[in-house]
């Protein structure tokens, strides 16, 4: 988008206009921070996730706010962080975020370490190794990340020339998973939990019932998955049953050419097809909201992104957008990160979608986002104040007459009888 468009769209930073918490949070995975020597990272934030491809691979922090505050994972590590003009500085035992460009400086706070991060299962497993923590829900990830972008990635120069390794992703007993998640509950009070498959194809959701199963009935959480889609719809309705909470299907990019680009032809025409089936088929069975659709933005045009946000909205998904971050050690770590002007833009379209196809937004409790601006961040960016606030009015009385509903998905399951 040129500039002169972009002034006209009302959507290019003003200098010295200070910005809203989820303009900040976008702009700054646009752009990364750099991190001052006063800084006290490792004494008091959370630890930062070393897999390579992740997109939680940043530092964490929470940005305050009016409506609520937002939780954002910053890059810090990427080559285009060299240019950043946020600074992170620690003043007095607090932590300001200063924009060298327009001479503003915001309020934030890190994100907190997990106290159980350096607790051990019985079975002697570091729970660090088991989940970690995003924003304010527990990820575990059951397989490598599945990103087209990290196939045939570039030599990583730390490593000596050779190729950076893939991500370790040991075996994970039921009983590691539901000592971490009970611990998580407890001490850092998670409401959700999401298991994700990465790369393990289809057939792989089955794998992780038994997982499902022992979180209900043990620890008493909510629970979703990020499988790659299954061929037998069937299966859906077996998790359901067992308690899922969510469905999250992940289609990297909505354009096929840029599909094809980066990924197999053949492979990636089944995957989207096979994506969208799965995506419509549990909408319906599970209801508005409780199913998303997930993709990156800034590598295909952002027209094809609008588009997707669209369709996903149109079948009662939520839109998850990703912002692309050309991460270190793959193969696109070379590319320039997208423009704020678009991706303001980007989110402006999922308010707007949401709001028009009455989408409820954060109605689960206490599940924040940091690794993307999820759609409830985006309640900020609503220009007319009227219609805005009757949005959120809308949303925080479901979020009332939710809450019972939440309690008792929360509560532990009785095992069945044999």
């Amino acid at each position: 988008m040129s500039s002169s468009i972009a002034d006209q769209a009302g959507i290019m930073p003003v200098a010295g206009k200070r910005l809203n918490p989820a303009e900040l949070k976008i702009d700054l995975f646009c752009r990364g921070l750099l991190i001052d020597g006063t800084c006290r990272i490792k004494e008091e934030g959370r630890p930062v996730c070393c897999h390579p491809g992740d997109f939680a691979s940043g530092l964490e922090l929470i940005l305050p706010g009016e409506i609520k505050e937002l939780w954002v994972n910053v890059p810090i590590r990427e080559k285009f962080v060299e240019d950043s003009p946020y600074h992170l500085r620690r003043r007095q035992g607090a932590y300001r975020l200063f924009d060298e460009r327009h001479d503003l400086n915001y309020s934030v706070k890190l994100a907190p370490k997990p106290e159980w991060y350096d607790l051990q299962t019985a079975r002697g497993t570091p729970m660090s190794r088991i989940g970690m923590l995003q924003g304010t829900f527990l990820a575990i990830d059951f397989g490598e990340p599945d990103r087209f972008w990290f196939r045939g990635r570039t030599p990583d120069p730390s490593s000596g020339g050779k190729a950076a390794e893939p991500a370790s992703f040991p075996a994970k007993s039921v009983e590691d998973v539901v000592e971490t998640a009970a611990a998580a509950q407890k001490k850092s009070r998670i409401t959700f939990a999401l298991l994700r498959g990465g790369s393990l194809g289809a057939g792989g959701l089955a794998g992780i019932f038994p997982y499902v199963q022992a979180l209900k009935q043990e620890v008493g959480i909510l629970v979703g998955v990020q499988f790659p889609p299954e061929e037998d719809l069937s299966v859906y309705e077996r998790a359901r049953s067992l308690g899922v909470d969510h469905f999250s299907f992940w289609f990297e990019c909505f354009n096929q050419n840029h599909l094809d680009r980066f990924a197999p032809a053949a492979a990636a025409n089944h995957r989207r097809e096979r994506s969208m089936r799965a995506l419509e088929y549990c909408a319906r069975i599970m209801g508005k909201g409780r199913v998303s659709g997930e993709l990156i933005a800034g590598i295909e045009p952002v027209e094809d992104t609008l588009r997707s946000i669209e369709y996903f909205v149109g079948v009662g998904a939520l839109p998850l957008i990703s912002i692309f971050r050309p991460l270190r050690g793959t193969e696109m770590e070379n590319l320039a990160p997208p423009d704020y002007a678009e991706m303001l833009r980007v989110f402006r379209h999922v308010y707007q979608s949401c709001r028009a196809h009455n989408l409820p937004l954060g109605i689960a409790p206490n599940i924040r986002l940091s690794a993307l601006p999820h759609p409830e961040d985006t309640l900020y960016l609503e220009p007319d104040l009227q219609e805005g606030r009757a949005y959120q009015r809308w949303i925080f009385t479901l979020q009332q007459m939710m809450r019972p509903y939440f309690l008792r998905r929360m509560r532990k399951r009785t095992p069945p009888q044999a």
